[in-house]
């Protein structure tokens, strides 16, 4: 296991089983927070998790309703990102990033 995979594996490890969405993989979309984690650390936005999550839902459903950007998006959508942001907040502060 690589040092993103690590990374994306303790995010996944801060998300709730009922947030993660349906998806046998999910390897790759923790991979992207890792990345998201490395490049901004605490400073990572929802719309920095949204826009993660859009990359990885391309190569899977390209035309999903919520491939869009982050302010066009509804209240309970934008919700939806919050699990993952805290998920990579918290570990980015466990790993002094």
């Amino acid at each position: 296991m690589n040092y993103l995979e690590t990374l994306g594996s303790a995010i996944r490890a801060e998300v709730a089983v009922s947030a993660l969405p349906d998806s046998n993989d999910l390897d790759e979309l923790f991979v992207l927070y890792a990345v998201l984690l490395l490049a901004k650390g605490q400073d990572v936005t929802a719309e920095d998790t949204h826009n993660a999550w859009c990359a990885w839902m391309m190569r899977r459903d390209a035309a999903h309703e919520s491939i869009r950007p982050y302010g066009e998006l509804d209240t309970a959508t934008r919700d939806a990102d919050l699990p993952y942001l805290e998920a990579i907040v918290a570990v980015a502060r466990r790993v002094g990033q």
